[in-house]
């Protein structure tokens, strides 16, 4: 056999197995589901009895649940931005940020996937809030989101003031209808509930009752934070409205059992402690795939997996090169093994982070800086290091922890006398926060006994730092290697509104940081 032919057959196998992870009947599709601000205790799939959730539980139960999925960064824009880019939000430069400039350098997956074949869209929030000029080169203006383009003509009412008249799953079928033929297809669903505002005592519409609702360690108990609790457990049960609609699209249509369909939400509930905050309940998420007869149902795997790991496990089911930019690790092994618990031992932590979430925090003459912290989660222990304790971590008192959604939560740990017993709630949510951050999370899952201080923690406090460094050090986190400012120096898009809440109308971040660094803000 001379090496001619066999290169010949080699190329001929190589060119057919190309075709074949290529083929739009074998291709699968994705549904992306996600909510605004949805924890992950509230979900039934993960014991909570409250809260409605039959679609999310569907999709757990006949697919693969995971009890180890965490955000990266607990705030909607860079969650966001590390689903579609694969990376660490300190490896994105100013999306890093909430409310940042979004720069065009950055591949997004469902656009990577369109390069291929694939028909995308979008309903409701795709990524943001924050400014975007286009997934292709240049500044041009565009209707386009960094998840796909719009799908949002279908509308309804709204059975609640605080609920969107957004038709989601609508919108997803209109989409399902216009799929070309023979052409797979990657959409994503983002519903805006349970963001804020709520209506004030939806639950009583509904029937519920406060006695039933669970209060985190980290509140007191009172009619107050129930009823808040309640009204955000309504608008839960709308997103899983739209995930059972979505369903019943992908069933009607006979594409149920090749698509990919993955629930999730960008991170914790839109209350003190929670929301933008690095404890648990703010970065754990609820996240369950389905995939027909690709994965096998009922499973729960314990395998930490994080936000960057989802683009480029999308591309890899997709049979699409994952590109150097991603730096996430594809949990495709996890979704098609056939037990549960732990898969791969290695993926046993997850690293986190923040910098600037919104404005109204200063530090001296420094204007909108953020609140920088890193830490790294196992199966014990959450460790956390903020890098400048001397700052509020919810933002200014004069300006009213403007980190923190307004709320009834919000208004009445506020509104806490200093000599109240309850006090220390409002310490919890609000007060200056030590360099490290320890926390036991077998005894301790709501965050509220840091064990730093405690002698007997000091090695694991510096096992736990001296991980979490290097990896960083690996992956180019400017702030450990000594340049976090540039994250401060980062403009907020909220220009004029800064110059207002400041009473600065000369003050110009975009301005500053080109001069400083000698190029745009905005890239």
């Amino acid at each position: 056999m001379t090496f001619r032919f066999i290169l010949l057959i080699t190329t001929s196998i190589a060119v057919s197995i190309h075709s074949i992870a290529f083929s739009s009947d074998d291709r699968p599709n994705i549904l992306f589901l996600i909510a605004d601000d949805a924890s992950r205790d509230s979900f039934g799939a993960y014991g909570d009895t409250y809260v409605k959730t039959p679609g999310f539980d569907r999709i757990a139960k006949e697919g693969v649940l995971f009890t180890q999925a965490y955000n990266c960064n607990p705030k909607c824009a860079p969650a966001r931005a590390c689903l579609l880019t694969g990376r660490y939000s300190w490896q994105l430069e100013e999306a890093c940020n909430h409310q940042p400039f979004l720069s065009s350098k950055w591949k997004f997956y469902p656009y990577l996937l369109e390069d291929t074949g694939y028909f995308i869209g979008v309903t409701g929030k795709g990524w943001g809030p924050g400014e975007w000029q286009g997934h292709a080169a240049g500044n041009e203006k565009t209707e386009d989101n960094p998840a796909g383009h719009p799908w949002n003509s279908k509308t309804l009412k709204a059975p609640y003031t605080g609920i969107a008249t957004n038709d989601y799953a609508g919108n997803f079928g209109e989409f399902l209808e216009n799929v070309p033929e023979g052409k797979p297809f990657c959409f994503w669903l983002g519903t805006k509930e349970p963001h804020r505002k709520y209506e004030l005592d939806s639950w009583k519409k509904e029937g519920r009752k406060l006695e039933d609702v669970s209060v985190p360690a980290y509140y007191p108990d009172n009619e107050t934070i129930r009823g808040d609790l309640a009204d955000y457990a309504i608008e839960v049960e709308w997103y899983d409205k739209h995930i059972r609609e979505a369903l019943d699209h992908l069933e009607k249509a006979g594409k149920l059992d090749n698509t990919i369909i993955v629930a999730t939400s960008d991170h914790g509930m839109p209350f003190p402690r929670v929301k933008g905050q690095i404890y648990d309940d703010g970065f754990h998420i609820p996240f369950a795939v389905r995939w027909g007869d690709k994965v096998k149902p009922g499973r729960t795997v314990t395998d930490f997996i994080t936000f960057p790991d989802l683009a480029p496990t999308l591309l890899e089911a997709a049979g699409v090169p994952i590109i150097e930019q991603m730096t996430g690790k594809s949990f495709l092994p996890q979704l098609l093994a056939e037990g549960s618990g732990r898969i791969d031992p290695d993926r046993d932590h997850t690293l986190l982070g923040k910098e600037r979430h919104d404005i109204g925090r200063t530090d001296g003459e420094k204007l909108s800086v953020g609140y920088p912290v890193r830490a790294i989660r196992n199966d014990k222990f959450l460790y956390a290091r903020n890098f400048k304790p001397n700052r509020w971590p919810v933002g200014d008192p004069q300006y009213d922890f403007l980190n923190c959604d307004d709320s009834p939560t919000k208004r009445f740990l506020m509104e806490l006398p200093v000599s109240s017993s309850e006090s220390d709630f409002y310490e919890m949510s609000f007060g200056k926060r030590p360099a490290e951050e320890l926390y036991d999370m077998d005894k301790d899952p709501d965050c509220v006994h840091n064990l730093a201080s405690d002698p007997a923690y000091r090695e694991t406090c510096n096992q736990l730092w001296a991980q979490l460094e290097t990896e960083l050090k690996a992956q180019g986190d400017p702030r450990v290697l000594g340049k976090g400012e540039i994250f401060d120096d980062y403009p907020n898009r909220s220009i004029e509104r800064q110059q207002k809440l400041y009473n600065r109308p000369d003050f110009d971040p975009a301005k500053n940081f080109e001069e400083k660094y000698g190029v745009p803000a905005k890239q």
